[in-house]
Order: structure tokens, then C-alpha cells, then sequence
């Protein structure tokens, strides 16, 4: 986070910090950022505390219409730099073009940038911290404590205290499916040989039908930078804690703009509908055509109603090295879920599967006598 040269400036798109997100504190003057605890704004230097506003009636979080969206693409995370100017201290960060917040490194003042560029689409609805950089910090600890074959010293260089809380990007999806199939229903009989040995056989039966579904809120990350990051094991998001988007609410935290666009983010979602679809019309056809089973499930799709939300989610992230390759941890903001993968020692492992022979040895050899 070094300012450029002067030179530097006319390459590098600049942006300013939002002013509603660099309140002063009354009492001494530091940046006020919000807090999870108590849902409000802190100041971390003097104990300062102030409610937000509550929403106004009527400015709910609204569902987008995906037809008359005008910018759909994907974007490329990192490709291009902005430079954004503090106005609290005047000093001058690079950051990526996808980066929507962060913190000065120069005098810890919030920079929260605008939320859209013309070709980009504004979050619609945000997901606030409910869980503490310490409480991440704890359930990273108690998650890791219960992953037996993590070698001593991978959970020594794990680090609970240099978690990051950035808000992400998610899509979600409503649409209205209608879709023509045909299957086969199996209906199970017992029959007896010869020799009277009873054994099940299935005739089978070709049907059709219009199978009609609603899905509501299908969610797809809007990040290719965290797909390795164990965000997806640590969800659901509670989408019922949703309030409108608001600059305030991301004071003190870095975010992510969307780096997957609404178009590629729905093929996403279709392909999650989809899977959907194929078990639940085999559930319908079992209950419609009171069948014991079913197969060859065939059928295509229409799509129509199609809305969607751009919204931000709270995670706290965090990573640590261990023989050469780093371990991405990723703690739901609002519940606490730990996703990630730990490293595996091969003497634990060998270890235990010994003492499970040497266990079973010793069952056998009480038994035999």
C-alpha cells in the first residue's frame, strides 16, 4: 500500500473515500467503525459508542428483474489498480479494481468507495458482522482442536488473531421452473422360485408429465478470488437479517466487488436448480404415480420470473503456512461456521491406523479363547 509518483497518477483510475463512512469520533477525534457486537459504531481508542439509524419504512431489500439488468459480464479480479486518496490523512493506496473498501494504512481511517462503477451493478442488501474478530478467532481454535490428524506444529502457526473481516459477494436467484419429463416408475414385487426362495423384481413403467417448482433465493458466491478460501463449508447466510446497503454498515471491514457477473453467476445457478430438479421430480413421480422407485428421469426446463439480489456477506478470513503451502480458513460472520481444509499428518494417521490393528488384535485374541 505504498502511494505511487506523481507520474503514476495519470495511469491509475482515483477515487475518493465516502464521506459517510469517515465519522469522527465527538470525543477524540478517531474513525468510528461498526461494530459487530452491538450493531452500532465504536470507537476503538476511547469507548465511544452511537446506534445507526434504523432503515426507513418501506426501503426494503427489493428483488431485481435479470431481463432488464444492463450489465451483466464477469469481471477480472486484479487487472487493473486505483489509487484512493485519504481524506483524513491525504496519503494515496493502490488497490485492486475489484476492492470496494479497506482500511488507510496510514492513519486507520475507513475507505469505503463508491459501491458501483457505470459497467458494475450496486449491492442491493447487506448481511452485518454479528460475530466478533475474537469469537472468529475462538471457533477457528475449537474447530481446529477436533481435527485429530492436524500436526502440533500446523496448529501453532495457526493464527486466530489475524483474521480479517471482509465482506463478500453473493448473487442470489428466484425464478419460476416449469419442466416437461418423462421417467420410469418401479413397482417392487416378490415372487418365489422353484425351490420357494422369495426374491424382489421391479416391473417398470414409462410415465410423463409437467413437473412446476419455485426457487427462492439460489446462492452463488460472486468471487473467483475466494474458491479456495472455505467459504462455501461455512455457509448458510442468514438472509432474513438482510438491511439495505449502506456504507456505514461496512466502515473498518475490507469488501470484494463481484468478479463473476450476473449472467455467469445464474448459469451457476442453474446448474444447482438443476440437481435440484432431478431428485425432486423422482420424489414426485414416487408420490404421483405411488411407485417404489424410479430412473431414467429425463426433462428440460423453463425458466421464466427471474429475479436476483446482489448482496454482501460478512466472513472473517485467514490463512497460515505450513510446509511450503498455505491453508485458507474462511468464519461465517453471522453464525460462527468454520470452513477450511487442515493439514493431515502421515505419522497420525499411521499411528492410529496401527493402534486400530493392534485393537482389533487384542478383540480376537480375548475372543479365540
Amino acid at each position: 500500500m505504498s502511494a505511487p509518483s506523481e507520474n503514476q497518477y495519470d495511469t491509475i483510475p482515483s477515487e475518493t473515500t465516502e464521506k459517510e463512512t469517515d465519522k469522527k469520533c465527538p470525543n477524540c477525534g478517531a474513525t468510528v467503525t461498526f461494530d459487530p457486537a452491538t450493531g452500532g459504531m465504536h470507537c476503538e481508542y476511547c469507548g465511544y459508542t452511537c446506534e445507526l439509524p434504523k432503515p426507513e419504512e418501506g426501503n426494503d431489500v427489493c428483488e431485481m428483474d435479470f431481463e432488464s439488468a444492463l450489465h451483466t459480464e464477469s469481471f477480472n479480479w486484479g487487472e487493473q489498480k486505483k489509487s484512493v486518496q485519504c481524506k483524513q490523512c491525504g496519503a494515496v493506496s493502490i488497490y485492486d479494481a475489484l476492492e470496494t473498501a479497506a482500511v488507510c494504512p496510514f492513519c486507520g481511517s475507513t475507505n469505503v468507495m463508491p459501491a458501483a462503477k457505470e459497467n458494475t451493478i450496486a449491492p442491493g442488501a447487506v448481511c452485518p458482522f454479528e460475530i466478533t474478530k475474537e469469537q472468529a478467532g475462538e471457533h477457528f481454535e475449537n474447530w481446529l482442536k477436533k481435527k485429530w490428524f492436524a500436526p502440533r506444529k500446523a496448529k501453532k502457526n495457526a493464527r486466530p488473531e489475524a483474521f480479517q473481516g471482509v465482506y463478500l459477494p453473493y448473487w442470489t436467484y428466484d425464478a419460476q421452473t416449469t419442466s416437461n419429463f418423462t421417467a420410469r416408475a418401479g413397482y417392487d414385487k416378490t415372487v418365489k422360485d422353484k425351490d420357494g426362495h422369495s426374491r424382489t423384481e421391479t416391473d417398470w413403467r414409462r410415465v410423463m408429465g409437467v413437473y412446476q417448482e419455485f426457487f427462492d433465493d439460489v446462492t452463488v458466491m460472486a468471487s473467483k478470488r475466494q474458491e479456495n478460501s472455505g467459504v462455501e463449508n461455512c455457509e448458510p447466510f442468514d438472509f432474513s437479517k438482510l438491511v439495505p446497503y449502506t456504507p456505514r454498515v461496512m466502515a473498518g471491514f475490507a469488501a470484494e466487488r463481484y468478479s463473476i457477473g450476473l449472467k455467469e453467476g445464474w448459469h451457476l445457478a442453474q446448474q444447482t436448480i438443476q440437481s435440484r430438479l432431478h431428485s425432486n421430480i423422482s420424489n414426485y413421480v414416487r408420490r404421483h404415480w405411488n411407485a417404489d422407485r424410479t430412473d431414467s428421469v429425463s426433462f428440460s426446463t423453463l425458466y421464466s420470473s427471474i429475479t436476483y439480489k446482489y448482496l454482501l456477506v460478512p466472513v472473517w478470513i485467514s490463512s497460515f503456512k505450513y510446509k511450503e503451502k498455505v491453508y485458507q480458513f474462511a468464519v461465517n460472520g453471522q453464525t460462527g461456521m468454520v470452513g477450511g481444509k487442515a493439514p493431515v499428518s502421515a505419522w497420525r494417521v499411521i499411528l492410529a491406523i496401527l493402534i486400530g490393528i493392534g485393537v482389533i488384535a487384542g478383540l480376537y485374541y480375548l475372543l479365540s479363547r
